[in-house]
């Protein structure tokens, strides 16, 4: 296949996008620059490599969902985050998780779909429901934590693992995911 040949065919893709795909895109778009834009604008010293590696990443991540870069791209910013982040939650850093979540949760739903699939109604609130459920779970997690942090509380750690572990089983069954062998 020819350069133009592709090129036309990636336009035809392109020309046939459904609404579904372009809203999965655009949630990318935006939750990956506020994931990029609030560490940056926090009162802490972000890493300055953060920008110039997560930029690239999120325009390959919305243009590639099934690629590497979306991967790369939330590694960046959290490495960015673990970094030079304080050890208190504040509300900088409940507002990169959430967009570090959605950022995840609409690169999975558009990295399976090509990119002129028409999506149904149902397959939307199939993926809204855990969503929701990760983007409300975000905060009490943190906020959970910070209070257990605080209150010098024997085996903190563990009680955040186990609120992690009960946010991640509850958002799997709400997906409609199974135990099965098949």
């Amino acid at each position: 296949m020819t350069v133009a040949e592709k090129l036309t065919l990636w336009l035809a893709q392109l020309r046939d996008t459904g609404r579904g795909v372009l809203v999965a895109r655009l949630t990318i778009a935006v939750a990956g620059a506020l994931a990029i834009i609030v560490p940056g604008t926090a009162a802490w010293d972000q890493l300055d490599l953060v920008p110039l590696v997560a930029i690239p990443l999120l325009a390959a991540t919305v243009v590639l969902p099934d690629s590497l870069a979306g991967v790369l791209l939330l590694l960046a910013v959290t490495l960015g985050w673990l970094v030079r982040a304080p050890a208190e939650i504040n509300w900088q850093l409940v507002i990169t998780g959430i967009a570090l979540v959605v950022t995840h949760l609409a690169t999975a739903f558009a990295a399976q779909l090509p990119s002129y699939v028409r999506i149904e109604r149902r397959a939307l609130r199939r993926w809204i429901l855990p969503g929701a459920i990760a983007v409300i779970v975000t905060p009490a997690v943190a906020i959970a934590a910070a209070l257990v942090q605080g209150a010098n509380v024997a085996g903190s750690l563990l009680v955040t693992v186990g609120a992690l572990a009960l946010a991640t089983i509850t958002i799997w069954f709400t997906a409609g995911q199974r135990l099965t062998r098949d």
